[in-house]
C-alpha cells in the first residue's frame, strides 16, 4: 500500500510538473507571440520615416560610416528603407530650367516653362551616360536623351499596348536612359586608368566607393497614355531618336527605374527597382494566369497563361504573345506552382511583408505624382561580419553563382528581382514557367557578378559587377561598340543555356 501510494504520489507530482511546464511553455509562447506582433507592428510603423516627407525635402539616405549598414548584423528592413528613400531623394523636385521645347509642325514649341525637374535630371548632380559609360551630349530643349531600346539578354524591344490609349491606337517603343553619380564616374575613370597603365591588375579586389550610383530609367511617348491618365505619370521632354540618327523633342512619360547603389559593407551594390502601378499585372501562380479587367500600358485586358507574354521570339523579333507582358513574381519574391512562397536563402514572408508595408506607408504620405509608383523589391548579398577584404573575396569566390537563391546561399531580398519594363523578356531564363525552380531563378546577379566578360578568359573583381564599367574598359582597350555588345550577349547566352539545362 505504501509503495502504491508513493507511486501514485510520484505520478501526480510528475503530471503536475508536466502541466506546470506546459502552462509556462504556453505562456512563454503567448508572450513571444505578443512580442513578435509588437515588434512587427513597430517595424512596420518605422519603415517609413517621417522626415522623408514632404517629398520636396527628402534627405539623402545615410550610407557610409555611422549608417545602419555600418554594423556586423543587418536587418532586412534597412535595405528596403534605403531603396525607397534613395528613390524619393532622386525624384524630389529641385532643378529649375527655363524652357523645354517639343517639335510641332517642324517648329520648337515650349511645353514646360519654368519646369522644376527631379534631382536625377540635374546634369550637375547626376550624369546621363550611354551603356559604355560615355558622356551623352545634351539636346537643346530636352531634359533627357533617348536612343537605347534594346533590353538586356534577349535584345527584345518592348512596345506598348495600343488599346491603352484607344484614341491614339498605336503602339509606342519603350526607351532607356542611364545615369550615374559623380562618385561612380570618378572612380571608374581612376580604375580604368590604373588597369590600362598596369598599376592595377585586371584581377583585383577593388570595389566602387560608398555613394556610387547607377540608374536605368524606362520611358515612352506620352501618346501611348490616355489623357485622363497622363497625370499619373511623371512626364518631361525627351530627345527621342527617330531611328534615322535624328533627335525629335517630344513629351515622354517615366515608366520605371532601377536604383543601384553602394552602401557601407556592400560593394555588390543594392539593386532596387520601381514601376508605375498601371503597367502590367502580376502573374497569379495559384490560378496559373495573368489577368486584368482593364487595359494597361503593357497588357491588353483579358488573361494569358504560360510564358508567351514575356518570351522574346528571336525569329519573329517580337514577344510570342503581343501586349501580354506581366510581372512574373510580385515584388520579385518567388512562388511555386500553387502560389506558396518558395523555400529560399531569404527569410519569408518577412521580406515580402516589409516591401508591401513600406509601399503602403510611402503611398499614404506622398502627395505628388510619385505616389503612382511602387517599389518592386531589391536584392543584395549577406556580408554580415566580414571586413572589406573579405567582402571582396566573397564576391569573387561566388562568381557567377552570386545570385543563387537556394537555402544557405548568400543572396538576400527579392530573389527573382526584375522590372517589367527593363527585364520583360528575361524574368526567367527558362522556356516554360513549369521549369522554374529555386535553383534556376533569375535576378540582377544572374548577369551582374564579379566576372568580366572577355573572349577567352575572364578577369575577376567586384568592380565588374557594373556592366557599364566593364564596357568602359573594353572600349578603352580599343574594342568597338558592337564588339563590346557581342561580348555581353555571349555572357548572357551562357546564362540562358546554364539555367535551361537545370
Amino acid at each position: 500500500m505504501k509503495l502504491s501510494f508513493k507511486l501514485a504520489l510520484g505520478t501526480m507530482l510528475i503530471l503536475s510538473l508536466v502541466f506546470l511546464n506546459s502552462c509556462k511553455k504556453k505562456e512563454k509562447e503567448q508572450i513571444n507571440a505578443k512580442t513578435e506582433i509588437a515588434y512587427n507592428k513597430l517595424e512596420v510603423e518605422s519603415l517609413c520615416e517621417s522626415n522623408w516627407f514632404p517629398h520636396s525635402q527628402t534627405p539623402a539616405p545615410e550610407e557610409g560610416i555611422g549608417s545602419p549598414f555600418d554594423t556586423i548584423s543587418t536587418t532586412n528592413a534597412i535595405f528596403h528603407q534605403w531603396s525607397w528613400q534613395k528613390f524619393l531623394w532622386l525624384t524630389k523636385p529641385e532643378y529649375q530650367i527655363e524652357k523645354l521645347f517639343v517639335k510641332q509642325d517642324g517648329k520648337d514649341v515650349p511645353l514646360y516653362v519654368g519646369e522644376i525637374l527631379p534631382l536625377f535630371l540635374n546634369p550637375k548632380k547626376i550624369y546621363q551616360v550611354d551603356s559604355h559609360l560615355g558622356s551623352v551630349t545634351p539636346v537643346p530643349g530636352a531634359s533627357v536623351v533617348l536612343e537605347d531600346t534594346a533590353q538586356a539578354g534577349s535584345s527584345g524591344i518592348l512596345r506598348t499596348n495600343p488599346a491603352y490609349n484607344s484614341v491614339h491606337n498605336k503602339e509606342e517603343t519603350v526607351f532607356y536612359s542611364i545615369h550615374v553619380s559623380p562618385t561612380l564616374k570618378n572612380a571608374a575613370e581612376k580604375f580604368k586608368d590604373s588597369i590600362l597603365n598596369g598599376t592595377l591588375a585586371k584581377d583585383n579586389l577593388s570595389s566602387f566607393p560608398v555613394g556610387s550610383l547607377e540608374l536605368k530609367v524606362s520611358w515612352t511617348s506620352i501618346d501611348a497614355i490616355p489623357e485622363n491618365k497622363r497625370g499619373n505619370y511623371f512626364t518631361t521632354v525627351g530627345a527621342v531618336d527617330d531611328g534615322k540618327g535624328n533627335f525629335i523633342n517630344k513629351e515622354v512619360a517615366l515608366l520605371g527605374m532601377h536604383v543601384v547603389g553602394v552602401v557601407e559593407n556592400h560593394p555588390e551594390f543594392i539593386w532596387a527597382t520601381f514601376e508605375n502601378y498601371d503597367l502590367a499585372p502580376n502573374y497569379n501562380w495559384k490560378e496559373d494566369k495573368a489577368s486584368s479587367s482593364t487595359d494597361k500600358l503593357l497588357f491588353a485586358k483579358g488573361s494569358t497563361t504560360g510564358i508567351d507574354g514575356i518570351y522574346w521570339d528571336t525569329i519573329t523579333k517580337q514577344p510570342s504573345k503581343l501586349y501580354k507582358a506581366y510581372d512574373l513574381f510580385k515584388f520579385g519574391v518567388p512562388r511555386d506552382s500553387v502560389g506558396n512562397l518558395m523555400k529560399t536563402s531569404q527569410q519569408e514572408p518577412v521580406n515580402f511583408d516589409n516591401i508591401q508595408n513600406i509601399n503602403t506607408c510611402v503611398k499614404k504620405n506622398l502627395k505628388d505624382v510619385w505616389k503612382n509608383y511602387f517599389y518592386n523589391g531589391s536584392i543584395w548579398i549577406d556580408t554580415d561580419g566580414l571586413n572589406t577584404k573579405e567582402q571582396a573575396k566573397l564576391l569573387v569566390k561566388l562568381g557567377g553563382s552570386i545570385g543563387s537563391a537556394t537555402v544557405g546561399s548568400k543572396a538576400r531580398g527579392s530573389l527573382n528581382s526584375a522590372n517589367v519594363t527593363m527585364e520583360t523578356f528575361t524574368q526567367t531564363f527558362n522556356s516554360s514557367l513549369k521549369h522554374i525552380k529555386v535553383d534556376n531563378l533569375a535576378n540582377c546577379f544572374s548577369c551582374h557578378n564579379a566576372v568580366s566578360y572577355t573572349k577567352k578568359s575572364s578577369n575577376t573583381s567586384p568592380i565588374y559587377l557594373s556592366h557599364i564599367f566593364d564596357a568602359y574598359i573594353k572600349r578603352a582597350e580599343g574594342k568597338t561598340f558592337n564588339e563590346v555588345e557581342m561580348l555581353k550577349a555571349k555572357q548572357e547566352v551562357k546564362m540562358f543555356i546554364k539555367n535551361r539545362l537545370k
